[in-house]
């Protein structure tokens, strides 16, 4: 069977990389010439659907001697290479599906592969590799009997009787006005994607706070079993908690938390960085089809750099992605303030913002500089000096344990899903503020609520200062980000 390289490009008009499918493509057919390529609309888990390119064909498997052709079908993503495809069983008529450790009950197909695809490495004829070995081990589908096959038969001449004429979309419409009201309820699901000891402390501390419907722990680490911290989990069945190693779980998610960073024996700064990002590539694109509409909160290190990159990777709006920044910086030096040195009034108008580290800033609001405010103090500028002076040497002993850095994430969560509108110090696209002009992410205070970043409140931007430091670290984190392979 002949490729056509002009038809399938045209088909992947809308396609991120579609010189680099093409290519893969191509390669697939050197191979597996069986292969048919088409485009039809494939419907997620949460009811949202989109026109994937679908390929039909089938891979052959020895079993006890003999060869079978197993029919499968790949639904390529928009994302492809750097998101895995979804893969399935095609059973005909005369065929059921053997549910197993690598197929559900609707055909899907799981394989660590799929867990761990990340481009170059991983490639579809890879996964065909992979794929046969398993169906070697275990058929994945036997022959029904006569009968079983004539009643599927008849259940599918039904079934397309009754669509005939009617179109994937009118199909999903028709659906959803049958759910009626439903369709409006929304769940409050939170994803935290990594089972190490931040993405367990980030699922304890939203459990405790007790907002959420739905959590979902994405346990990627490598290997067949769970993570120590997730198994535990799993043992002992929190309410409401999910553990999953598939992706598509995420579907459905109102925030979805990146704890995740690669362990690495990189002798540089910037090796460190660009393993991270490797790690980050094999997850986002994939996650941001199951979760269109969430909003995307990263905790992964460095929390600036991750975050410019996880939302590269996502191409979601700027306002949908955002970095835990100097959050907790800014909680304990307000209650520092506040409570230690008995400054009430001077806490809430405190701030950290800028780089998150050892490049974090002071800065107050406008009202904390006005001459009117804080009767007694006649120079406001030498004692606001004086007191994050004080607050920062307190502080310099309070390291950001899992633990705490969990309990901030938790507090940013909620005032996304609660549509708080509460101003945090969150990592967030920093352009057009303070006279930055590039992409780069720092803390700067932001309204949160439903949709991520409803608005900068630029209030503390206003010192000359503060806005020389910002400057020199997007300066730095700028140079830095142009160094690293997306």
């Amino acid at each position: 069977m002949e490729f056509r390289e002009d038809t399938v490009r045209s088909m992947l008009a809308k396609y991120k990389f579609r010189d680099l499918t093409v290519q893969e493509l191509k390669n697939v057919h050197k191979a597996y010439q069986n292969f048919t390529y088409s485009m039809d609309t494939y419907t997620f888990k949460d009811g949202t659907f989109k026109h994937l390119l679908n390929c039909k064909g089938t891979v052959p498997t020895k079993y006890q001697g003999n060869l079978y052709n197993i029919p499968v079908r790949l639904w390529i993503l928009d994302s492809h290479p750097f998101a895995p495809p979804l893969c399935f069983l095609m059973p005909t008529v005369n065929m059921g599906i053997r549910v197993g450790k690598h197929i559900d009950a609707e055909g899907r197909i799981y394989l660590p592969y799929l867990q761990t695809w990340s481009h170059p490495k991983s490639n579809i004829i890879g996964l065909f590799h992979e794929m046969i070995a398993k169906f070697n081990e275990e058929l994945p589908m036997y022959s029904l009997s006569a009968a079983d096959a004539q009643e599927k038969f008849e259940l599918l001449s039904y079934i397309s009787k009754v669509t005939e004429g009617v179109s994937d979309i009118d199909v999903n419409s028709k659906s959803q006005a049958a759910m009626g009201d439903h369709k409006n309820v929304e769940v409050k699901k939170i994803t935290v994607i990594g089972g190490g000891d931040l993405g367990i402390a980030c699922v304890m501390a939203i459990l405790a706070k007790g907002f959420e419907e739905q959590i979902v722990l994405l346990d990627l680490s490598e290997g067949s079993t769970k993570g120590g911290g997730a198994m535990d989990l799993d043992i002992f069945h929190l309410p409401n908690l999910e553990i999953s190693r598939d992706i598509a779980a995420a579907a459905g998610s109102k925030v979805v938390v990146f704890t995740v960073n690669a362990w690495t024996n990189a002798q540089t700064y910037l090796n460190v960085i660009q393993s991270n990002v490797d790690l980050l590539r094999g997850i986002v694109p994939a996650l941001a089809h199951h979760c269109q509409h969430c909003v995307l909160l990263v905790a992964s290190q460095p929390v600036d750099i991750m975050t410019h990159v996880v939302w590269k990777l996502s191409g979601f709006p700027e306002n949908q992605v955002i970095g835990i920044g100097c959050n907790l910086d800014t909680e304990r030096f307000r209650y520092t303030i506040e409570n230690v040195l008995m400054a009430h009034s001077w806490g809430k108008e405190a701030w950290i913002v800028g780089e998150q580290g050892e490049e974090k800033v002071p800065a107050w609001s406008n009202r904390a500089r006005s001459p009117s405010y804080a009767d007694g103090v006649t120079d406001h500028t030498t004692f606001q000096e004086q007191l994050a002076n004080r607050a920062t040497e307190i502080l310099k002993s309070k390291g950001q344990r899992s633990w705490s850095v969990g309990l901030s994430v938790a507090d940013l969560v909620e005032s996304i899903v609660k549509n708080k509108r509460k101003v945090h110090s969150v990592s967030t696209l920093a352009k057009g503020s303070c006279s930055i002009h590039t992409d780069v992410f720092l803390s700067l205070p932001c309204m949160l609520g439903s949709s991520g970043v409803l608005e900068i409140v630029r209030t503390p931007l206003n010192d000359d200062a503060v806005m020389q430091k910002l400057q020199s670290s997007a300066a730095t984190m700028h140079a830095l980000q142009q160094q690293l392979r997306l």
